[in-house]
């Protein structure tokens, strides 16, 4: 292993510590004082939209040999995905959660794609990061191995953040 990718390394190693312990401790913070941000719920849930389709496009462009394409692409759904995750902390830092309503067999369907999201979302960031490093370090092997297990786990995370959105959507108050 060499010296850039071993910096990268312990970079990718706290950041993928820091960011899920920030996020918890930010969610129990409410800010006093603040309008809630209730506008950011559907705006935050079309950004999860956006990563997912820009995910698709950017196996698209990699397997029509489009590069740099490619490359945009992931480049570009990162930088949703930090936004994304800058307006959730934003949301919860000024809003009170909201419970989910519904009864019955749907409940569970919810909690189930709730929780793997979680699960995933916090899974998926040293996944994200090691597959990035690999591609601007130029090994594209090692990149397209991680990749194909990078690329499901976070479309899944993308797509059911849009169908916790849907789901939970009409109990916001």
């Amino acid at each position: 292993m060499n010296t850039k990718e071993q910096k990268y390394k312990k970079f990718i190693t706290i950041v993928s510590i820091v960011i899920p312990i920030a996020v918890a401790a930010l969610f129990g913070i409410k800010i006093p004082n603040v309008e809630p941000l209730s506008f950011l719920p559907p705006i935050y849930a079309s950004i999860n939209g956006l990563t997912a389709v820009l995910l698709i496009a950017s196996v698209i462009a990699i397997k029509k040999g489009n590069k740099k394409l490619h490359e945009q692409l992931n480049t570009t759904a990162i930088a949703c995905s930090a936004l994304f995750l800058v307006m959730y902390v934003a949301y919860h830092m000024t809003s009170n959660s909201t419970n989910f309503g519904g009864e019955g067999v749907i409940k569970y369907i919810y909690f189930f794609i709730l929780i793997t999201h979680i699960i995933l979302s916090i899974i998926i960031i040293p996944f994200v990061l090691i597959t990035f490093m690999r591609a601007r370090l130029g090994n594209f092997p090692e990149h397209k191995k991680i990749a194909k297990i990078t690329f499901p786990l976070w479309l899944y995370v993308a797509v059911t953040g849009v169908i916790v959105y849907l789901m939970i959507s009409p109990y916001y108050v």
